[in-house]
């Protein structure tokens, strides 16, 4: 059976979409895959995945919004965890330009807590730990862009 995937194509179309109607909030739920879009007072909107699947249903690999484990990835031999970019976009250590970053090499870090932002077609998307630790590294310098899967934190 083919399940239905959200590419980024149809986020991007949601996106116009709640431009076009002016909606301030909007959640889908499709098929196991929660996606909530809402703007905050700067006029930018947070898409933040669910990433859960549905009761029965398995996590499929080949979608980025399948499973947490995607994002980061762990390094058994070095006890290190490491939180990837889940998008293209542009990476910041700060809420905004005159703020303090989220977190700091050496700094423990909770999990939930959020790490950065990764701006992707003028959406800010918070992206957070998934684990508790403390930050080894941060390998992306501020304002530069990252790709899909790439090494943002490692986290010990």
């Amino acid at each position: 059976m083919d399940k239905k995937q959200i590419n980024y194509d149809e986020i991007l179309k949601l996106i116009a979409l709640m431009e076009e109607k002016k909606l301030a909030h909007f959640e889908l739920e499709l098929e196991g895959f929660k996606i909530k879009m809402s703007k905050n007072a700067a006029q930018t909107a947070t898409v933040m995945p669910d990433v859960r699947p549905a009761a029965g249903q398995p996590q499929s690999p080949a979608n980025p919004l399948a499973a947490p484990t995607e994002a980061a990835a762990l390094d058994q031999e070095a006890g290190l965890h490491y939180i990837t970019s889940p998008m293209v976009g542009t990476f910041y250590r700060a809420p905004n330009p005159t703020s303090p970053p989220f977190i700091e090499e050496g700094e423990p870090v909770q999990k939930k807590q959020t790490l950065c932002i990764i701006e992707a077609m003028k959406l800010m998307n918070e992206i957070e730990s998934d684990v508790e630790g403390v930050v080894q590294e941060i390998f992306v310098e501020n304002a530069k862009p990252v790709e899909f899967g790439q090494r943002l934190f490692s986290i010990r």
